[in-house]
């Protein structure tokens, strides 16, 4: 979302309404980002009255929502609605869905689950990654893992990626080996943070929470695997991995990605080529392991990773909005 308000500022006039107004600031810090012609305003969407919904959004000409799975009251002359989860229900009374020109999905995998009586035009445009921005550094015997230290149903999963990184670490060929965990962390996820932290007491598994971009560009360049595990036994199509930024992240950095098979992993790697897709945890030790193994295999796939990273580049990104902006408004 912010990474639109920064292309879109360049010649238009951004606002996002969100009521901590140092969120922008913090982003540019966190993210890497250009949001300093972006000004932030109060989220009405969130906290005001049906009223002030109408007056406020009557003022702008075009409307970007991120839903909760909920349908937004818009009177902006055009709005475009963004759905990263696979909602298998969204409320639509007919006057909102005369309202709406477009809706975003992030994936092939959300668009097929996405509830088919939106009756709105669908389209394809994955995350940006600004691939530019990523280094291959000289790497080192180390497994990165990337994602928020979420309790809500162990979305990243780590405490199977800790509980195999143990299990390997029996076998002697992956001695000098270490499993990094990076992503953010909320004071509300302490608790399950602390749960984590004791269950890699005694090996070599380091924490990150909240670690900077430049420090995280750091450990991508370092790393010469990355292992992702989000989806691992769940069947809901919500608590999939809905497109898979840090994998490209990580592909953009020189590590293989050795990921989940589920959700929208299958539409960024591509298996044998461009890194592994793994549904048991036996067959991600496996693959890893051949590709420790086998310097041949690590630099082919390293190459065709690469390669691949381009299909979700920032630029593809911005050109693909602006192609969006274009036709909905027909200028």
């Amino acid at each position: 979302m912010l990474s639109i308000a920064e292309h879109w500022s360049k010649t238009h006039d951004v606002s996002v309404f969100w009521d901590d107004s140092t969120m922008l600031s913090q982003s540019e810090k966190r993210f890497s980002i250009d949001v300093s012609r972006v000004r932030s305003v109060p989220n009405v969407f969130q906290n005001g009255s049906l009223m002030q919904k109408l007056r406020v959004s009557s003022t702008y000409d075009l409307i970007f929502f991120l839903s909760d799975g909920s349908v937004p009251t818009s009177l902006a002359k055009y709005n475009i609605l963004n759905f990263q989860v696979p909602f298998p229900h969204v409320p639509m009374t007919p006057w909102k869905r005369t309202r709406f020109q477009a809706v975003i999905c992030y994936s092939e995998f959300t668009k097929m689950r996405l509830d088919k009586g939106i009756g709105i035009p669908v389209r394809i445009i994955y995350p940006p990654v600004d691939v530019a921005k990523f280094e291959i550094g000289k790497k080192e015997k180390i497994i990165l893992s990337v994602g928020r230290f979420n309790s809500l149903y162990g979305a990243k999963k780590y405490d199977i990626l800790i509980e195999m990184f143990k299990k390997a670490k029996q076998n002697k060929k992956w001695n000098g080996w270490k499993l990094i965990l990076a992503g953010g962390l909320l004071d509300t996820d302490r608790e399950y943070f602390g749960q984590l932290s004791k269950m890699a007491s005694g090996f070599p598994i380091e924490f990150h929470p909240n670690c900077s971009f430049i420090d995280l560009k750091k450990y991508y360049s370092v790393a010469s695997i990355y292992w992702h595990a989000a989806g691992f036994g769940e069947t809901d199509p919500q608590y999939m991995e809905h497109f898979g930024i840090t994998t490209v992240e990580a592909m953009a950095s020189g590590c293989i990605p050795i990921v989940y098979n589920a959700g929208g992993q299958p539409e960024i790697v591509d298996h044998g080529t461009s890194g592994y897709l793994w549904k048991t945890t036996e067959e991600c030790l496996k693959y890893t392991q051949d590709c420790i193994h086998s310097d041949k295999t690590h630099k082919s796939m390293q190459s065709q990773a690469l390669k691949k990273t381009k299909l979700f580049s920032t630029a593809s990104f911005c050109k693909r909005f602006d192609e969006l902006l274009k036709d909905i408004t027909k200028k």
